[in-house]
């Protein structure tokens, strides 16, 4: 029989898979190395189980103890995992910036979750790390992983994530692009390919607002300022970030980053997250200067299932500005409308009486609608015109709105981009969203002007 003793024998031994869709256009053959295919769906499971072998084979961690670690998420699955198997007490100290899906998979694997403000300084007691510390020291029989400075996190990517890329590329990777965080996927898998071919490029994956790149290239430690990606990026310079195994620093935008990892399932069918897209920005930014012979891999950290609440949902893309009208479409801003106690579409018909239909746009606080019959488009009702008409002859008010409507908006496909409809908005007021055949919703020059502030 063919079977795995537990869950951590499928730990690593990860695939790589070529990229195709967005790599048109390079040279280099782009190969993705599919971490989030790990049990535990990250990287992060090849050190959670390599900490807590040395914290054992040392005696730091004895039986019926606590793992205790400082988290965004990844590194306490990981960690977790080996503590569900091997009977381990986990306590997890993470940020408020992180997402739910996270706090509520570690809460599933057993472990208990703390959460603390993101803005809270290196310095201050309500720091995730300092707060973790202080709970290991507090809880007897505790080992406080910290990942930032544990050996075993490079260790165990110089053990088994180097060797696997040289070998699944048979020695012919080029470049090798990870994230900055911990330091572990980037310094222990660099430190590994470097030593079979020093030519081989590092090149490492950061955010604007990290630290990381003012640091390779001034020796400075700046201010770290807020970003919205998760899992990569420091505010300080951690241990196990080794610099001389980085040849190069890329920053990316938090805009980027999600729109790349949005782009990776759309094209390529892999579904990741959000730091993922910062590396994989990062490597297509690379390979626009690289030859046909060259082989970048860059490292898939996790799954997007993790994300559905943050940017892989429309609405917190919209809420933090990051959903560009070059990229929605007319259907999605219609979904996306401020005013969910608002129908998507308000109309009415040519034969109702013009007072009536002033009382509903009035109701509903809007100044105008289509004009509907039978699901076709055969008018538009605009209260400044309606006022105008009224002010020569009052007697309108009990006449039909046929009598009064003024042109149809213009009706578009639900599948065009609002950067390509906006060309209608100049002209008429409002558009009409088509989606099937049925007229679902209308978009104003207001929605759109709202969408870009």
């Amino acid at each position: 029989m063919d079977y795995k003793n537990n869950i951590l024998e499928l730990v690593g031994r990860t695939p790589l898979v070529r990229i195709n869709k967005m790599s048109r256009g390079l040279k280099p053959l782009m190969l993705a190395k599919m971490e989030s295919l790990n049990p535990g769906g990250s990287v992060k499971d090849r050190i959670g189980m390599a900490m807590i072998n040395r914290a054992e084979k040392s005696g730091e961690l004895k039986p019926g103890g606590t793992v205790v670690e400082a988290t965004s998420g990844n590194t306490g699955i990981g960690l977790a995992l080996t503590c569900a198997v091997r009977g381990y007490r986990s306590v997890f100290v993470m940020t408020d910036k992180c997402s739910q899906e996270k706090v509520r998979y570690l809460k599933a694997l057993g472990s208990d979750v703390v959460v603390v403000p993101a803005a809270a300084k290196p310095d201050s007691p309500e720091h995730y790390v300092n707060t973790a510390r202080r709970i290991a020291s507090e809880t007897p029989n505790a080992l406080l992983a910290f990942q930032y400075g544990n050996p075993a996190n490079p260790e165990a990517h110089y053990r088994t994530t180097g060797p696997e890329l040289w070998e699944q590329t048979e020695g012919r990777i080029t470049h090798f692009v990870a994230g900055l965080g911990t330091g572990g996927t980037i310094s222990g898998t660099g430190r590994y390919l470097k030593e079979k071919n020093p030519d081989i490029r590092v090149i490492g994956a950061d955010p604007y607002g990290s630290v990381f790149k003012t640091y390779k290239e001034t020796g400075m430690l700046m201010e770290a300022t807020p970003y919205l990606v998760e899992g990569i990026g420091q505010e300080i310079i951690p241990e196990n970030v080794h610099m001389k195994y980085v040849d190069e620093i890329i920053n990316v935008t938090d805009r980027d980053s999600f729109n790349t990892a949005r782009r990776m399932a759309r094209e390529e069918g892999i579904f990741c997250g959000g730091s993922t897209g910062t590396i994989a920005w990062a490597a297509l930014k690379a390979a626009e200067d690289l030859a046909e012979n060259d082989v970048i891999v860059f490292v898939v950290c996790d799954t997007g299932e993790r994300y559905l609440s943050k940017f892989l949902s429309d609405e917190w893309m919209k809420e933090k500005r990051l959903l560009g009208v070059e990229r929605l479409t007319i259907g999605l801003l219609n979904e996306l409308k401020a005013h969910s106690e608002t129908p998507h579409l308000i109309a009415v018909g040519p034969d109702q009486i013009l007072s009536e239909a002033l009382q509903l746009l009035d109701h509903h606080g809007i100044s105008q609608a289509p004009v509907l019959e039978d699901g076709n488009s055969v008018g538009s009702l605009r209260e400044g015109r309606v006022m105008a008409k009224l002010l020569n002859n009052r007697e309108l008010l009990h006449a039909p709105v046929s009598e009064v409507m003024d042109a149809p908006f213009p009706v578009v496909n639900e599948g065009v981009e609002v950067e390509r409809a906006m060309k209608y908005l100049k002209q008429a007021p409002a558009v009409l969203v088509e989606e099937y055949g049925r007229i679902v919703g209308i978009i104003t020059r207001h929605d759109v002007i709202d969408l870009q502030e």
